[in-house]
């Protein structure tokens, strides 16, 4: 792949404007938002988490339990993201091979963290420097599940994506997702000097599976983390 970057940068600072508590949700009617109509610049937060509890509140067992069943061991659901920059650079952003990326240097997207266990109330998060817009040509949002036999569809995950100023952008992966490991969620495109956000919810088998969709053109290895 074009680039791979090992060391996980600190979390870079919140925006200091104002924060809307309203929210925009994409669907298959309005699967699209302009940023620029968000706020614009800063920082864009993007958060992966999944429901822990199932419905009714069973007290024992939790998520796990209802999505893997009695005995069965964890799941690990993963953030990440494919980057291509404006000077033709690409590769990927995630926990796998250590490649957490950079907020303020190429490719200008970060990973958090790692959870692997799912236990962590805040989920997994990733960083865009939107100040870098013009640096940027286009970023695919992703997860994929790790270990543990659960899809998608069972672990009623949703994405949110927060700019430092403007609505929240809400991205529910509520469809059937099969046997599917992995859902392209979110793309984000450089449309001059502002990103158009669209909701995917594309469910593939793997990361060739997913290059090949969006045409990364990526070259990929097994990796482990």
């Amino acid at each position: 792949m074009g680039i791979d970057y090992s060391k996980r940068p600190a979390t870079p600072p919140a925006g200091s404007g104002p924060v809307s508590l309203s929210k925009v949700t994409l669907t298959k009617s309005t699967p699209t938002v302009s940023l620029s109509k968000q706020g614009g610049g800063g920082r864009l937060h993007v958060n992966l988490n999944w429901n822990q509890t199932p419905a009714g509140g069973a007290p024992k067992g939790g998520f796990l339990k209802r999505v893997l069943g009695a005995g069965s061991g964890g799941i690990d659901l993963d953030l990440a993201a494919l980057f291509e920059l404006s000077d033709g650079r690409s590769g990927v952003v995630q926990a796998l091979g250590n490649a957490f990326g950079s907020f303020d240097a190429p490719p200008f997207v970060n990973l958090d963290a790692d959870d692997r266990t799912g236990a962590a109330t805040g989920g997994e998060n990733l960083y865009v420097n939107l100040n870098q817009i013009a640096q940027i040509r286009r970023v695919l949002v992703f997860a994929f599940i790790y270990e543990g036999v659960a899809s998608f569809d069972q672990a009623d995950a949703v994405v949110t994506l927060t700019p430092a100023q403007g609505a929240p952008i809400e991205v529910r992966l509520d469809e059937q997702a099969g046997g599917a490991r992995m859902c392209a969620i979110a793309l984000l495109t450089n449309t001059g000097n502002d990103f158009s956000v669209s909701r995917e919810v594309r469910y593939v088998s793997g990361h060739r599976d997913l290059d090949q969709a969006y045409g990364w053109g990526l070259n990929w290895t097994a990796g482990r983390k």
